[in-house]
């Protein structure tokens, strides 16, 4: 996975890994040594805890990985079978919810150059748990002098202590941090599988996936921007035990819902951080689109933002 830099955008793509760096302050050289990847420290993700997760959290009996194990997104419940605003089939992939705030990552460029330090790991220095971890990252450019040397700084404590200038763009990226062999096989637009990145947290090595089926940037208040989702229940939200738990309505003998997104990556506006709106249950069969969706009786509106990157379109 790569950030292209071009004058006015970053374009992610899953054929490269950036990576962050960091070297001397004011001008004058660091007598730090460059760290290895394939020998640091590999930092513990939990993404089920009760501190990192909303609707998936860990319990007896709901069968999510155990702390620090891969995470397959290929199996429930972290892959819905949904439709598009014109009843397409799609697939995309539950990552819970997250907040409409952002988190920065940084990319590290040396002076004068227009392209990130080659080899150098992204850096973040926060992890699925911790306040403001966001699976959404804005990207926050790290100017480094021109001869620094790629994975010298792997901290965001090393960036600051250094007095390098951090400039914020106002592009974003779906890049949900993971443990080590997590598993991804599907990937919008492609046969392959999705790779893991990897990048430097606090010295460690952390592990991340990434999604980009459309390049999005923040609005005009510096938040990730949403798309309304159209979702329906076993058990409606106002009944006992209604909502999440008891997951969505599906066909019969189908895991195929009639959860209808509002957009798809060719629309201008679409973006993975969706709202949720939950319509009666009693109108499922009625629901085949997003205009038959919105005709429906809607039992709860704007319930939580949910990252939820489509990863196939029919």
């Amino acid at each position: 996975m790569v950030y292209k830099f071009s004058p006015t955008t970053w374009i992610l793509t899953t054929s490269i890994v950036i990576f962050l760096s960091c070297s001397k302050k004011n001008g004058s050289a660091t007598t730090a040594q460059p760290r290895d990847p394939a020998t640091a420290t590999v930092t513990f993700v939990d993404r089920f805890s009760a501190s990192a997760g909303h609707l998936q959290v860990r319990n007896s009996t709901n069968n999510l990985p155990g702390p620090n194990l891969p995470i397959n997104l290929d199996e429930g419940p972290f892959i819905t079978k949904g439709l598009g605003p014109n009843g397409q089939l799609i697939e995309y992939y539950n990552l819970d919810l997250r907040s409409s705030t952002p988190a920065p990552i940084y990319v590290l460029f040396r002076e004068g150059s227009n392209a990130p330090v080659n080899g150098q790991l992204n850096i973040i220095n926060l992890l699925p748990g911790e306040p403001g971890y966001n699976d959404f990252w804005l990207i926050n450019k790290v100017t480094v002098p021109a001869n620094y040397i790629a994975n010298t700084i792997t901290s965001y404590a090393e960036i600051t202590a250094n007095g390098y200038t951090i400039t914020p763009t106002k592009d974003l990226v779906n890049c949900p941090v993971v443990p080590k062999g997590s598993i991804a096989s599907k990937t919008f637009g492609s046969t392959r599988a999705q790779s893991l990145a990897t990048g430097w947290y606090k010295d460690q090595v952390v592990y991340y996936f990434s999604f980009n089926e459309k390049g999005i940037t923040t609005t005009a208040d510096g938040l990730v921007p949403t798309i309304p989702i159209y979702v329906s229940f076993n058990i409606n939200p106002d009944q006992p035990n209604g909502g999440p738990p008891s997951g969505f309505v599906t066909e019969a003998g189908s895991a195929q819902t009639h959860n209808v997104i509002s957009g798809i990556p060719s629309d201008t506006f679409y973006t993975p951080l969706w709202i949720i709106d939950v319509y009666d249950n009693a109108n499922f069969g009625a629901v085949k689109d997003l205009k038959s969706a919105q005709a429906a009786n809607v039992k709860a509106t704007g319930a939580g933002f949910v990252n939820c990157p489509i990863v196939s379109l029919q």
